[in-house]
C-alpha cells in the first residue's frame, strides 16, 4: 500500500509541476509519476526533507525538484524539437 500511495504523490507532485511550469509533460500519467518521482527524490537531496510529509515524501522540496524536472524535461525536448 505504501508503494501505491508514492506512485499516487509522485504523479501529483509531477502533474502540479507542470501545471506551475505551464508545460505538459510527455507521456500523460506515466510521465508524471516518473518525473514526480525523479523530483522528489532529486529535492530531497539538494533542499533536505523539511515541511510536510506525505507517504514519506517531503512536498515542498519534492515539489521544487519536481519543477527543476519538469523544466529541465521541457527544455530538452524543445531542444530536440529544433533540431528537427
Amino acid at each position: 500500500m505504501g508503494f501505491l500511495l508514492y506512485l499516487i504523490v509522485g504523479g501529483l507532485l509531477g502533474w502540479l509541476a507542470g501545471l506551475i511550469v505551464g508545460r505538459d509533460i510527455p507521456g500523460g500519467v506515466i510521465g508524471n509519476i516518473i518525473l514526480g518521482i525523479i523530483g522528489a527524490w532529486l529535492g530531497g537531496e539538494i533542499f533536505g526533507d523539511f515541511g510536510p510529509k506525505l507517504a514519506s515524501i517531503a512536498i515542498i522540496p519534492a515539489l521544487i525538484g519536481a519543477i527543476i524536472v519538469v523544466l529541465l524535461v521541457g527544455l530538452i525536448m524543445k531542444m530536440s524539437k529544433n533540431k528537427r
